[in-house]
């Protein structure tokens, strides 16, 4: 991992801070217990810019807040808008690091895709996140002020309803501060989304699925397959080669075994890769039978790198071996065209101007 950029500010982020740290702050100040519900309140639904227009806290206790904690850890390096609504940002990070989290709009939904490190260390090879490798994970607070920031890109009268852990990162890899910032985020006082509709993404890290099978809430578990065999799997998905994919759809079936929860598999089709009829017989093969959805993601496609979005024919043809296969499939419209859209794309090109 890279050296973090020494950072002058030493207050910590008030967003890391577990509840009843945040209470028993107040309480060695001599505040009352309540004052904990207000401060979160502002912080999680009343979307404060600062702790000075927190109005219904004494000013002493404000200015207290000010000296003591930092409410925003990021500043805002670019923000993209798309002609569907989809919104990007690039935040800049007290160290110099650099993420991505985007804002998405479908009707009935506002969907929002957070990043769990700066970087990634997966090494999927059609992948912008991870081509300069993972500096550090995120911290719980981080992963929330990216929450929030895209909470303030909407109206005040609509709110989250979908996070994906989707974002920069291996999720599983910082499972910790992960579930912290979706504890918060499920919290009927934090942002109010249900379990059903938080879902975690992982390249399939078996004793971290294993762990999360175990947790206490069931999220919603997708794991980004994108080979139907080990040998191509390898060549796409390097940490593969430590895994295989008969231990990730074991595991996969003990997280559904123990939560009941239906799995999603992802899968990003490369032209002339990935996308062969062959493929999509063996995609039958492994998940017949299993209780889940083949979620199919045309790729996005990245400066750089030499890989395509397949012709349309490619993607019909791979679509109707699977239906008459029996498989569970859905075909995910692209959304964000013309805005870096694909993850870590945004990041590396300003990296590059800025070079």
């Amino acid at each position: 991992m890279k050296t973090p950029i020494c950072n002058s500010d030493a207050r910590p982020h008030i967003l890391d801070l577990q509840t009843s740290e945040l209470k028993s702050w107040l309480t060695e100040r001599g505040y009352p217990g309540f004052r904990t519900d207000q401060i979160q309140g502002w912080l999680l639904t009343r979307r404060a810019e600062s702790f000075d227009s927190m109005s219904d806290l004494p000013k002493k206790l404000r200015t207290e807040l000010e000296s003591s904690f930092r409410l925003w850890t990021a500043s805002v390096d670019a923000h993209q808008t798309a002609d569907d609504g989809t919104e990007k940002l690039l935040l800049k990070l007290s160290d110099g690091g650099k993420i991505e989290c985007v804002l998405l709009r479908e009707e009935g939904r506002r969907s929002i895709c957070v990043s769990s490190q700066v970087g990634c260390a997966m090494g999927c090879v059609f992948c912008a996140s991870g081509l300069d490798g993972v500096d550090r994970n995120l911290s719980r607070g981080e992963i929330l002020e990216q929450m929030l920031r895209l909470q303030r890109l909407l109206p005040e009268q609509e709110r989250l309803s979908h996070i994906v852990m989707m974002g920069m990162g291996e999720p599983l890899a910082n499972l910790d501060s992960v579930l912290g910032a979706l504890e918060v985020a499920k919290d009927a006082k934090g942002l109010g989304i249900s379990p059903r509709r938080i879902t975690i993404s992982t390249v399939g890290l078996p004793a971290s699925i294993d762990r999360l099978a175990k947790y206490s809430t069931p999220f919603h578990l997708a794991i980004s397959l994108h080979a139907p065999n080990n040998a191509l799997r390898d060549r796409l998905v390097p940490v593969n080669a430590k895994i295989g994919i008969d231990d990730i759809l074991a595991a996969s079936d003990r997280y559904f075994e123990a939560t009941g929860r239906r799995l999603t598999f992802e899968y990003v089709l490369l032209d002339g890769i990935n996308d062969s009829l062959e493929c999509a017989q063996q995609l039958v093969q492994l998940l017949r039978g299993r209780i889940s959805m083949l979620n199919v993601i045309p790729y996005n496609p990245v400066a750089g790198l030499p890989y395509a979005t397949p012709s349309g024919e490619a993607i019909h043809a791979f679509r109707n071996y699977l239906v008459d296969g029996g498989i569970n499939v859905m075909f995910r419209q692209r959304k964000g065209d013309g805005i870096d859209a694909a993850c870590g794309q945004l990041r590396r090109n300003r990296e590059k101007i800025a070079e």
